[in-house]
């Protein structure tokens, strides 16, 4: 079971590593131009990759110790924004995750955020705003993944990024949603 401060330093660790990652497949509409919806049937999830300077990175990666797996990560090219999608056991409902996320990211020095509230990207969607700094802006949002999953979403972008950037961050967050696990 996940404690209350190792959730935090899953999705920071994840964060800062998210960078450094290759991925071992990619959106296969990308190269085309055909599509931009992403289904992994295996993890029970969909996501659409925005329009413009957005690639969508499909890492593969397996779950760590504490149980999350981190399958996908979106990145605008041209801001350095990013969307991290982690999958977690849903040992939690989506309020607790939310809070237990915002009181470890809170203790972190640098970090300031709001306090959780709902999201209107699903009827159990709980999410907050952060920043680390004057820097870096960002977003949770965590949500039901369907067969004891948590969907959770850790966005970042620099505070000077264009107000395209957060658009493409809010279609992102909208866009996720379960689907049935092959």
């Amino acid at each position: 079971m996940l404690t209350r401060l190792a959730l935090p330093a899953v999705m920071v660790a994840g964060l800062c590593a998210c960078a450094h990652r290759t991925a071992s497949r990619s959106d296969p509409g990308q190269a085309k131009g055909a599509s931009r919806r992403y289904v992994d049937s295996d993890l029970g999830f969909e996501v659409v990759r925005p329009e413009g300077n957005w690639q969508l990175d499909a890492n593969g990666e397996g779950p760590s110790s504490e149980g999350v797996t981190i399958p996908v990560i979106l990145r605008h090219r041209d801001s350095g924004a990013q969307v991290v999608i982690q999958i977690a056991p849903a040992i939690a409902t989506p309020t607790q995750f939310a809070e237990r996320l915002n009181l470890g990211l809170r203790s972190y020095p640098g970090f300031s955020a709001s306090d959780p509230e709902p999201l209107p990207i699903s009827d159990d969607a709980v999410g907050f705003r952060f920043s680390m700094g004057d820097t870096v802006l960002g977003r949770v949002a965590v949500r039901e993944g369907g067969k004891g999953k948590m969907f959770m979403l850790l966005a970042t972008w620099p505070a000077n990024s264009s107000d395209g950037v957060s658009s493409g961050v809010d279609e992102i967050f909208g866009s996720l949603r379960p689907v049935p696990s092959g």
